[in-house]
């Protein structure tokens, strides 16, 4: 069996590693009063139509030389918004997407009937929670053999995003790893440097007494010098006095996925930087996993995430609400309401 590949991060990690809680039924999740609302956006017209049987969609594509995608969506998803209009809007991504997949789009919170990869019968927002569908856009692309060979969490910017179908759409996720895949295509313009801090955990790392003895959680930052990305989220997103104080709260430690420190990973595994970033699946940088010394890894972000989501993910796990609360989604939709009655206002492109 292929593993699960993941452009974000990860191989049969879907995202988020947490158990199947037992959770009331999903709401329609939406954005609050006070909150910037890009409004929806329609699928292009060239998406699929479907009757949700999924294994049918699967052989459709097979038998037209392509891959399925399925489009995980939810109304108010402002990187829904940028996938659509500022990724598929572009003609030759559109042209690209088209040849090389049939596109589905799925309600995260849809009530739909959909026939899954096993036959089975469940609604679009059960088969969103299946799948470990967190984040929206979420996009999966699956094989002849219904096993999901592509992975993307959140949003892509048009260039990743363009490189990351071209190498499933030609199915080169067993030849060639993402990253060197993209690196070949041309480098991002970036200040070429790691942005350590002081205070930090330091290599060789050894993350496993690390959570152990310290008791606080810890935060892993898989980063690379040639990441525009790692710049913006070190020089603007982390740098703002609400996060620094709530990154203080973490053990963080800063993963070089080309590296060769060695490394104990939280679950006591001796390897390398390099080594474990490939071998978890890291194909996107900054990919931030969070652990906790009483559950191991909690969820994973990976994708285009401003400073809303940022913050709300060290909460997320500071405050241990992934406990009670496994669907991210619903967790941020309580927490922009409760910083709008304290009248703040919530930009989530910011």
């Amino acid at each position: 069996m292929n593993p699960v590949r993941s452009f974000t991060l990860i191989p049969v990690l879907l995202l988020v590693a947490l158990s199947a809680w037992s959770v009331a039924p999903a709401q329609e999740a939406r954005l609050e009063p006070g909150m910037v609302n890009p409004g929806w956006v329609e699928p292009p017209p060239w998406f699929h139509e479907s009757f949700l049987d999924i294994r049918e969609d699967v052989q459709e594509a097979t038998d037209a030389g392509r891959r399925l995608m399925l489009y995980f969506y939810q109304d108010g998803c402002p990187y829904c918004e940028k996938l659509v209009r500022d990724n598929f809007g572009q003609r030759d991504i559109a042209d690209l997407t088209r040849r090389h997949f049939n596109v589905i789009a799925i309600n995260m919170w849809g009530d739909r009937e959909v026939t899954d990869m096993a036959g089975h019968d469940t609604t679009e927002k059960d088969f969103a929670r299946d799948l470990n569908v967190q984040f929206t856009p979420t996009l999966l692309m699956f094989n002849e053999e219904f096993q999901v060979v592509g992975r993307i969490n959140g949003y892509f910017e048009p260039h990743r995003f363009r490189a990351a179908l071209s190498w499933i759409g030609e199915r080169r996720e067993n030849d060639i790893s993402f990253q060197a895949y993209f690196e070949q295509l041309s480098p991002e313009p970036a200040t070429g440097v790691l942005h350590a801090r002081d205070g930090w955990l330091q290599p060789p790392h050894d993350l496993a007494s690390a959570l152990r003895e310290d008791g606080r959680p810890l935060l892993v930052l898989f980063e690379q010098a040639q990441c525009s990305a790692c710049d913006e989220l070190h020089l603007d997103i982390l740098a703002r006095p609400d996060s620094e104080a709530l990154l203080a709260r973490f053990q963080v430690a800063q993963i070089d996925v080309a590296g060769r420190d060695r490394v104990i990973t939280p679950e006591g595994e001796q390897t390398s930087a390099a080594a474990w970033a490939r071998d978890s699946g890291v194909l996107y940088t900054p990919t931030l996993a969070f652990y906790t010394p009483e559950d191991g890894e909690v969820i994973r972000a990976e994708g285009y995430l401003r400073t809303f989501h940022v913050q709300s993910l060290m909460e997320y796990v500071l405050t241990g609400a992934y406990r009670d609360e496994p669907e991210l989604q619903r967790y941020l939709d309580r927490r922009a309401q409760s910083l709008y009655e304290q009248g703040i206002e919530v930009d989530l492109m910011d």
